[in-house]
């Protein structure tokens, strides 16, 4: 699809017209008819404000009705929207890119089960996009504001999954990437009793999402957390969808990690991972007799997998954690069941995460344009070369990930081996000479 990605549409703010909006409505109505009921929100970028208004204007030009919820993080959006009796929910995000950008996000409902927007959906969006109209449109008389009951009801979800915590004896340090997650994350653990110390809360539209701070930038929240000898720390990425944390010396605790503590803590015979998972990860679930489904990168293609081998947790190493019962990555959920699992056993967070032994990776990022990252599953040559450096790794005991970035126009070379600084010479050398042949 050419505005469809892994992860709904992502463009440059600017892009989003009013008439691209609007041709993403007539989509939808073409889709699911003009009978539906569509509930918008989205992040704290200053894009999301005029996105949102112009989206308003467009359901109203349709005769849709609607409903807004402003700043709320994705996995709140994609829970609250069947709870509120809405049939489709559009979350406009980038997710952990830049302010600069900004994304769709489409969820709808059927059979009484929320999911990413199908493929049939997409594509009537997409066949509306390749011919634009301007529509005469109608202004809203009325912008009817639901983000306190939206809150509300999301809370109450977190509150009750986790069930009769009391966080009081946590010292925890809390990123919230100046995103979505500012609205509810240090309030949610504040009421659990933990005592928070909070960082980039700005749940204001503004420029600074995700500027140097949340789960893509952990250095403010690090030091934070050695500073203020806290227990640990929580990241949140712009939408909220996925998390990281750091423990008491610094130290980053990721995804794998995370599944690791949380497969055990639960008692779990399995597991959905990606094709980035940590060889150490791996490591521990064969010595451990659990089964690791590997996917292709992406928290749909998780819970895909998740679905079709009914396996109940799911992951990514980036921090987006599916679990069980639930059927989309949440960080804050995820962040109030790992301090669950802390206060419950009474371990640090250091403690709890040497389950698995990491072995050294590398991610080396290649700018690429999108006819480069087609190049490089068409190129012969590229694919000799990543033969050559793959035959190299497995000399190390390693393993060699390349695939272009579904969000963006980067190509990503991932490498896992026994000796850090031989993979990280072999990453660079591999982007060097990748580069001259795309």
């Amino acid at each position: 699809m050419k505005h469809f990605g892994t992860d709904g549409i992502r463009k440059k703010s600017d892009e989003f017209t009013t008439d691209f909006l609007t041709a993403i409505v007539k989509g939808l109505v073409d889709y699911a008819s003009d009978n539906i009921k569509v509930l918008i929100g989205g992040d704290t970028r200053e894009s999301t404000e005029w996105i949102l208004a112009d989206l308003e204007t467009a359901l109203e030009t349709f005769g849709i009705e609607y409903g807004n919820v402003g700043v709320l993080p994705t996995p709140a959006i994609n829970f609250c929207f069947k709870e509120m009796g809405f049939d489709i929910a559009i979350d406009v995000t980038a997710s952990h890119n830049p302010y600069t950008d900004n994304g769709i996000k489409i969820f709808e409902c059927t059979n009484g089960s929320t999911r990413k927007l199908c493929e049939e959906g997409c594509g009537a969006i997409e066949k509306a996009l390749e011919d634009i109209n301007h529509y005469e449109l109608i202004s809203p008389s009325i912008r009817e504001d639901l983000h306190d009951e939206a809150i509300n009801i999301y809370k109450n979800h977190l509150k009750e999954y986790v069930k009769d915590v009391n966080f009081s004896n946590l010292r925890i340090g809390l990123d919230s990437a100046n995103g979505a997650t500012s609205v509810i994350g240090k309030e949610i653990f504040e009421e659990l009793g933990a005592n928070i110390f909070p960082i980039n809360c700005d749940g204001s539209y503004n420029t600074t999402i995700n500027q140097n701070c949340g789960s893509t930038h952990l250095e403010q929240l690090q030091k934070l957390v050695k500073d203020q000898n806290l227990d640990f720390g929580i990241a949140f990425d712009g939408d909220g969808d996925r998390c990281l944390l750091v423990d008491k010396d610094g130290e980053v605790i990721d995804g794998d990690q995370i599944i690791a503590i949380l497969t055990d803590f639960l008692g779990l015979n399995s597991a959905v991972v990606t094709v980035m998972a940590n060889q150490g990860l791996l490591n521990w679930a064969k010595e451990n007799k659990i089964n690791l489904e590997i996917t292709s990168v992406g928290d749909s293609n998780v819970a895909t997998a998740m679905h079709e081998k009914n396996i109940q947790l799911g992951g990514e190493q980036s921090g987006h954690i599916i679990l069980p019962g639930e059927i989309t990555g949440d960080g804050v959920l995820t962040a109030l069941f790992i301090s669950k699992i802390i206060s419950e056993t009474g371990k640090s967070l250091d403690k709890l995460a040497s389950i698995i032994t990491k072995l050294p990776q590398i991610i080396v990022n290649m700018d690429a344009s999108p006819k480069q990252k087609q190049n490089l599953k068409e190129s012969q040559p590229a694919k000799d070369l990543l033969l050559e450096y793959d035959k190299k790794l497995k000399s190390l005991s390693g393993r060699l990930l390349v695939r272009p970035s579904g969000t963006e126009n980067l190509i990503r070379i991932t490498m896992w081996g026994d000796d850090a600084n031989s993979i990280e010479t072999l990453a660079n050398e591999l982007k060097n000479k990748l580069g001259e042949i795309l």
